[in-house]
């Protein structure tokens, strides 16, 4: 459910852009900065610090700290009327919610044991789809009612009373109760110490960088999709006559659910059930969804029609989500029990410089670049399908970390 509450408030700005840039005035470069590199300018750096108290102190708390300051920051950007305060808003939602993966992570790695260890984390990954999907629930059905910020300001509202609920109801589990390394290892880490185990581990930097490229492509497309279908269609945008906006938002809604969520929850029961036979398949896996599913991203950008677009769109979620907790499981399970968090929050930082920080950044920055010469649309669809090359790359860095991963994975002895 934190993680849910995540995706809502970080998606939530890359639903709405069309209608907050129809309303102040924004270019493409300055929807970019909000959607992208605004959140994770300190959501990245901060990840860091929090990650050293979660190995240390109540990550329950924590968590719950951090879901009542992002939730606050997001009932600021429902409020902010000029782009350089929505800019701070969006910052401050990027430093709350640095709090919120890496210790849930810790937690998850101390509640199960390695073998079903991928399962759980997958299960987490779920929040991803449940976030996105009721971000566009709650476009649906709140914008045409209360409007952009007024929908901002129930989102906000809805994980501070979430955040008390956890306070209540969670306890604090034992740490390392579910490694025998843990009596080896039971002394927490500290940043340098981190840095120095995870130069060891080239399998760890195969599947970071691996999930980092594609989500650049991944991030990018969650950020101007909806971008991409106002500017392709009039009909889909919301407040004109006979609108589709609210039939478009249910129905990517519901693929978001479906697809994200079965692709999520599979790519981490095939990683589990592959990894016996040879562990690699944790690498293995992800590329396998990639190849497959980038040019399907490709192609919802090309065809003649909105229908078409979703149907391409759905096939290229259901896939993107068989990376998530196969790479959630080796930040975990490839360091040591006192540095999980670390791990986490140093595997966030890397992912979300290079795909939250700079995939919808730069779409909307080479967007207004082409603009002059191709228009609002062509320039718009040129600069997604250049994200092809991204794909690529991190195709290769998991083909490095399935070479390394049998030498890398920690065993019982």
């Amino acid at each position: 459910m934190v993680y849910m509450f995540s995706l809502v408030d970080r998606q939530i700005i890359g639903i709405l852009s069309p209608i907050i840039k129809a309303d102040l005035g924004f270019t493409d470069s300055q929807l970019g900065w909000l959607k992208g590199f605004a959140f994770a300018l300190l959501y990245t750096s901060v990840g860091i610090p929090l990650a050293w108290l979660a190995d240390r102190f109540n990550r329950v708390r924590i968590i719950a700290i951090s879901l009542v300051i992002w939730s606050a920051f997001t009932v600021f950007t429902g409020m902010a009327t000029t782009f350089v305060a929505m800019l701070v808003a969006r910052i401050g939602v990027g430093i709350g919610e640095a709090g919120g993966t890496p210790p849930a992570h810790s937690i998850i790695s101390d509640l199960y044991a390695k073998e079903q260890r991928t399962s759980a984390l997958g299960i987490y990954g779920l929040g991803v789809p449940l976030g996105i999907t009721l971000s566009f629930l709650a476009s649906a059905v709140l914008v045409e009612w209360i409007g952009w910020r007024g929908t901002l300001v129930v989102l906000g509202v809805g994980g501070v009373v979430f955040a008390a609920l956890m306070l209540m109801l969670l306890e604090e589990p034992q740490r390392g109760q579910m490694d025998l390394q843990a009596s080896q290892s039971d002394q927490p880490v500290s940043i340098k110490q981190s840095l120095g185990i995870l130069k060891t581990i080239p399998s760890w930097w195969g599947m970071c960088l691996g999930m980092a490229f594609v989500s650049f492509g991944s991030y990018a497309i969650s950020a101007w999709g909806t971008d991409y279908v106002f500017r392709f269609d009039a009909d889909y945008v919301a407040g004109t006559e006979n609108s589709k906006f609210q039939s478009y938002m249910l129905l990517m809604a519901v693929i978001h659910f479906v697809g994200l969520g079965v692709g999520t929850y599979l790519g981490g029961l095939l990683a589990e059930r592959y990894s016996r036979k040879n562990i690699a398949a944790y690498a293995w896996v992800p590329i396998t969804a990639i190849v497959i599913g980038a040019p399907c991203l490709m192609l919802a950008f090309w065809v003649d029609s909105v229908p078409l677009h979703i149907m391409f769109i759905g096939a290229y979620m259901t896939l993107s989500g068989a990376w998530v907790a196969p790479c959630f499981a080796a930040a975990q399970t490839l360091v040591p029990v006192r540095m999980r968090a670390m791990s986490t929050a140093m595997f966030f930082l890397i992912l979300n410089i290079i795909g939250l920080g700079c995939g919808p950044t730069y779409v909307g920055l080479l967007s207004d670049m082409l603009m002059p010469a191709y228009g609002e649309l062509q320039s718009l669809r040129l600069a997604i399908t250049s994200l092809a090359v991204v794909y690529v790359i991190g195709i290769g860095f998991f083909l490095m970390a399935a070479k390394n991963l049998r030498h890398d994975w920690p065993t019982e002895s």
